[in-house]
């Protein structure tokens, strides 16, 4: 199969070099925007290179074009957080294998304000069932990535269909973590991110977390190297290295160091032998 192997202009591209490169060897990883803009991967990565000599570079978007992207062949390891769909993705034979990774979880921010009256609560979906009712704007990803695959299911477990709003109090932006909370924020309205990606956002306003602590908005990520069956140009040896450090002590001590403002954005709960 003859695959192109580009990053598109949307994506988020990171390459990190370093260490030995006597071979050159590099790998294309299909990862979330929340790693990525989070810094995670500018600190993990030049650990790896340094390691092992192998650069990575990260295309970021959405876990559902990362995915797609990954079917495509255009990656060596997919690192996203929809585990539905990466078991499907496994399932269908193109990943070799699904491993728990890390996790933080989601939480929904809102303006001091406060319209629909949801500051403190820790069930999320009273508290979105508040916002429907009362017409409060919120601003959506609605591109399919795992933080909108979330942000769904807990509508529909809220028993309230937010498309009955779109335009009007729904917002949906098709874009990025960072671009939809400036556009919420512009616009006043509530958000579901992310953790780690709103403690390394930068304009936060007279923003604060509103909804938290609700076991539902638990935010898994896994890491599964690309099956060489379906993409028969996928570098598997070092995808598969790049896997096995992500998920080993080292790397996994290493996942657990990422700290800003002291706050720790990802736990790391890969099985441990």
């Amino acid at each position: 199969m003859l695959t192109s192997r580009f990053l598109t202009s949307s994506a988020l591209v990171l390459g990190l070099t370093g260490g030995a490169m006597a071979q050159d060897t590099s790998i294309l990883v299909q990862s979330t925007t929340s790693t990525a803009n989070s810094g995670l991967y500018d600190h993990l990565l030049p650990l790896f290179t340094e390691k092992t000599g192998i650069q990575v570079n990260v295309v970021a978007v959405g876990t559902g074009q990362a995915i797609q992207n990954a079917q495509n062949c255009d990656a060596d390891v997919l690192l996203v957080h929809a585990k539905p769909a990466e078991e499907k993705f496994v399932a269908e034979g193109y990943g070799t294998q699904r491993t728990d990774l890390m996790y933080n979880d989601f939480v929904v921010v809102g303006p001091e304000a406060d319209p629909a009256g949801v500051t403190g609560m820790t069930d999320a979906e009273a508290a979105l069932a508040k916002i429907a009712e009362a017409g409060a704007l919120f601003a959506s990803r609605g591109d399919d990535s795992g933080t909108h695959k979330k942000e769904l299911a807990l509508w529909q477990a809220a028993g309230v269909d937010p498309a009955t709003g779109s335009g009007d109090w729904y917002r949906e932006t098709g874009s990025g973590m960072g671009a939809t909370l400036n556009a919420g924020i512009g616009m006043g309205g509530y958000v579901l991110t992310d953790r780690a990606t709103w403690i390394s956002f930068d304009n936060k306003q007279d923003y604060t977390i509103a909804v938290e602590g609700d076991t539902d908005m638990f935010n898994q990520y896994g890491v599964i190297p690309v099956n060489p069956e379906k993409c028969p140009e996928v570098k598997i040896e070092a995808a598969q290295d790049f896997a096995d450090w992500l998920v080993s002590a080292e790397g996994q001590a290493a996942i657990a160091d990422y700290t800003i403002d002291g706050q720790q954005l990802f736990f790391p709960n890969a099985p441990q032998s």
